[in-house]
């Protein structure tokens, strides 16, 4: 889980409080030092870390707080709110030039992921309509011009190139003539880095600025470094001037420093956060969206914009039918399965829902029990997916040999799917719920959990 050591030792901090009731100001300030320790221990600058104390204990220890019926709550809601604010406080997306095309430049250095997240960007904005271009401006790296041209063709978008011979100033310009001759509304320009900062490197970015004027300078930094992402991000910014940050690796990153430093530091807002190694797993930054599930109090919103994005409106229309008739099969069953697989890792995808992350360390989510789900399925006949209550001994037996699998995995299925189709009842009662007065983001339907 993202920033899980972070997450478990500030939630311990605050159930702590929570078992109290009333709270004194001794109370609070002793949680406070567990809070900073373990920010601390995120490897989250030193500096970021006591001013962020000195204002939580402010707001906390004031007679609104602790007189209220429930301070516990009420601190809780205070770290929220300074935590999301020391994140950059709301989304900040990128402008786009009201004359097209909009240049933006990736800076950062090797190994931060900086061309994977070139295509990673063109694969976002074209998902929003845009049309961009791909440039290959690192003309250094060995393979860095090729990788490019892969990934172009992976997401279907025009890769500019003129090999490793020219300057990358010219490549840049003529890069900019190109989208504007064919109708590129976007160009992301793919830069040198270096393994460190070096004159060499900043003097020719400095170059390619000066001369293509970008819009937005992206700088691309590794989360998992901790305090080397936020040094790397603050010398970029006085020398070259950038505009906001994207985080790769934030999936890999158990502590949080960066994420947490960063924006407090550069005074530069985190744009976009690579949560995996598909092309897409670049996300737009939500400091109030992490903040919450850093204290374990999910991200319902990110949850459902997963879903709206995998699940086939059609087919869930579908469900809705079937489910009032009765008729929830093992085949919905399945497809059902599979649409929540395709919004991610399953653990990351319960983890955004509100009290349940802290309920997974005792669960084992092994995926591969998923894979034998599906294979147990498939090894079915139409007729029995459909009804699965003429499944007896000797098919039960059959099943299980045809998919690789035992007989008590096949019994576990079926009361696996009989338990789901009761509570996929009693979700079309949820439904009315989430899709009506104070509705998030209309109705929304989570699938087969």
């Amino acid at each position: 889980m993202i920033f899980e050591g972070l997450a478990d030792k500030l939630q311990g901090a605050f159930d702590k409080l929570k078992s109290k009731g009333k709270l004194s100001e001794k109370d609070v300030k002793a949680a406070m030092r567990e809070v900073k320790l373990a920010l601390l221990e995120a490897d989250v600058n030193f500096k970021v870390v006591k001013k962020f104390i000195k204002k939580i204990e402010k707001r906390a220890v004031g007679e609104e707080v602790l007189g209220s019926l429930t301070p516990a709550q009420q601190v809780i809601k205070i770290v929220n709110e300074e935590l999301t604010d020391l994140m950059g406080g709301s989304q900040s997306k990128i402008t786009f030039a009201s004359n097209p095309p909009t240049v933006i430049m990736m800076a950062g250095l090797q190994g931060a992921g900086k061309t994977t997240t070139v295509g990673k960007l063109a694969k976002l904005l074209k998902k929003e309509g845009k049309n961009p271009l791909l440039v290959a401006g690192d003309i250094y790296r060995p393979a860095a011009i090729k990788q490019l041209q892969v990934l172009g063709e992976r997401v279907e978008q025009p890769v500019f190139t003129m090999g490793d011979k020219q300057s990358p100033v010219d490549i840049a310009k003529a890069a900019i003539s190109n989208a504007e001759s064919n109708g590129n509304d976007v160009v992301i320009i793919d830069t040198a880095g270096r393994l460190h900062i070096d004159e060499e490197l900043m003097d020719e970015l400095k170059d390619i600025k000066k001369e293509v004027k970008p819009h937005e300078i992206l700088l691309v930094v590794d989360s998992m470094t901790g305090q080397d992402a936020v040094n790397v991000a603050q010398s970029f910014d006085e020398a070259l001037g950038v505009d906001g940050v994207i985080l790769t690796k934030l999936d890999g990153d158990a502590r949080g420093g960066a994420a947490l430093s960063i924006s407090s530091v550069t005074n530069k807002p985190i744009k976009f956060g690579g949560f995996g190694e598909k092309l897409d797993d670049l996300k737009p930054f939500h400091p109030d969206r992490m903040a919450s599930r850093i204290l374990g109090m999910g991200d319902v919103l990110t949850l459902i914009e997963k879903a709206e994005e995998q699940i086939d409106a059609q087919k869930a229309k579908e469900l809705e039918e079937k489910l009032r008739r009765q008729e929830f099969t093992l085949e919905d069953f399945l497809d059902q399965m599979n649409q929540v697989r395709n919004m991610g890792p399953l653990e990351e995808v319960l983890g955004m829902i509100p009290g349940v992350g802290k309920q997974l360390k005792n669960i084992n989510m092994d995926e591969k029990e998923l894979d034998k789900i599906q294979a147990l399925i498939s090894s079915m006949t139409i007729e029995e997916r459909r009804n699965p209550e003429m499944i007896n001994g000797s098919r039960r037996r059959r099943i299980a040999k045809g998919s690789g699998t035992k007989v008590q995995d096949v019994n576990r299925l079926l009361k696996q799917f009989k338990q789901t189709r009761k509570m996929m009842k009693q979700m079309g009662q949820m439904q009315k719920g989430l899709g009506g007065k104070g509705g998030l983001k209309g109705k929304f339907k989570l699938p087969f959990m």
